[in-house]
């Protein structure tokens, strides 16, 4: 195990962001996944790797992790134009909460199952109750937007009638949900408190302290930038970083979901006029740039590709289980009342590509403490590892065979 010294830390990090820049711009133009290259390149640097980087620290990475989550929601919210997403905005907000609860309990319920059956060839794990089943199944149910975003650009699809807004919107706000289900359930694991009335006026009221405290700050860091009067522009975007701490703070604090705060912050900032608005928005699209490559390298220092060997039958299984069942019958039970068809429906439920955020949530039980929560992690790896893969390599082939893809 290497002995990092400062120097040696601020080398590597240079290096390995410079190898992900590039890194993307061939994942663009062979059509791969940028993250799954990212997470590659950390995993290669890891101590399993030939870097020979060790680090298992998974408070540090919780907290990284947050903060990344905090900003790359912030950039979704302020990135979704609300032209686009009005006419979708229904069944957006219909896929992005009944569905993302639909799939925690389709595939919580599955890994149960499966992780009772497979824990006698899994040395030093005895399996999982149903509660930690449905925390799996939360952790991994949103899809990834940062995901979707670089797949349908690198793929250059061109997708008929209302597809591609409904699919960025749902990738973009069902995080917070997924967020408010991990967090709710973890407290119930590590507490054993187990209230279903509690636990809906809990999700009730941080989705309202969140939208509503999201929505008064929006409407504050809009009117700050505006009025205040400073001779540096460069000065604009560290007030919206204060401002966007501040959001999440506050309405943490207040008992409300913040991640959903400041996402709902950023649309609302997004849809309204302020000075330096392009700067404002590039400035925090090259943020939220690297804030998903630091968090895919330092995932994939996290995980230990060695202990991957014991959990991948079950993992493969679990990860089928989501593309092929518990994705596509959430979409179709969310959409039923639409006026998509069976076609776009499956598309859709295709472009169901886990990324850093279910990364990003497993480490919350592997911090408070819960057994077997390691393992739990190197599962939800596993399956954003085969997700990303599967789906993110076959979505222009699937546009394609659907008759879903633009002519023009």
């Amino acid at each position: 195990m290497l002995i990092l010294s400062f120097e040696y830390i601020l080398i590597a990090t240079g290096l390995l962001l410079l190898i992900s820049a590039f890194a993307s711009k061939l994942a663009n133009k062979f059509g791969v996944p940028a993250l799954l290259l990212f997470l590659l390149i950390g995993m290669l640097a890891g101590s399993d790797g030939i870097g020979g980087l060790h680090f298992d620290n998974y408070e540090i990475a919780k907290t990284i992790g947050d903060l990344a989550l905090l900003f790359i929601l912030f950039t979704g919210g302020l990135e979704t134009k609300w032209k686009s997403i009005q006419p979708i905005l229904i069944q957006g907000l219909i896929l992005s909460t009944l569905g993302v609860t639909l799939t925690m309990f389709f595939l919580g319920s599955f890994a149960w199952f499966m992780l009772g059956s497979f824990s006698s060839v899994m040395v030093g794990f005895d399996g999982i109750n149903w509660v930690e089943g449905l925390l799996l199944g939360a952790i991994i149910s949103s899809t990834d937007a940062a995901a979707v975003f670089s797949v349908l650009k690198s793929s250059n699809l061109s997708l008929k009638g209302n597809l591609q807004p409904l699919l960025e919107l749902e990738s973009g706000s069902n995080d917070p949900m997924a967020v408010l289900l991990t967090i709710a359930l973890v407290n119930i694991v590590n507490t054993g408190n187990i209230s279903l009335l509690d636990l809906s006026i809990s999700l009730l009221l941080q989705l309202a302290i969140g939208i509503i405290g999201g929505y008064g700050f929006g409407l504050l860091i809009n009117w700050t930038i505006n009025s205040i009067k400073l001779n540096t522009q460069g000065l604009y975007p560290v007030i919206t970083i204060g401002q966007v701490l501040l959001t999440y703070g506050m309405i943490t604090f207040l008992g409300g979901n913040g991640f959903l705060g400041v996402y709902v912050a950023g649309i609302v900032l997004g849809n309204s006029n302020f000075i330096y608005k392009n700067s404002i928005v590039d400035f925090y699209d090259g943020i939220s740039w690297l804030m998903q490559i630091g968090m895919f390298l330092l995932l994939g220092l996290l995980v230990f590709p060695s202990q991957l060997v014991a959990v991948a039958p079950v993992a493969v299984i679990i990860a089928l289980f989501l593309m092929f069942v518990a994705r596509p019958l959430s979409v179709m039970i969310g959409l039923a009342m639409s006026s998509y068809n069976v076609s776009e429906r499956f598309f859709i439920s295709w472009v169901g590509l886990r990324g850093a955020v279910p990364i990003i949530l497993a480490i919350r039980p592997i911090a408070v403490g819960i057994p077997d929560a390691i393992t739990l992690f190197n599962v939800v790896f596993f399956i954003v590892l085969i997700s990303v893969s599967v789906q993110g390599f076959s979505l222009g082939f699937t546009a394609r065979w659907l008759k879903l893809q633009n002519d023009g």
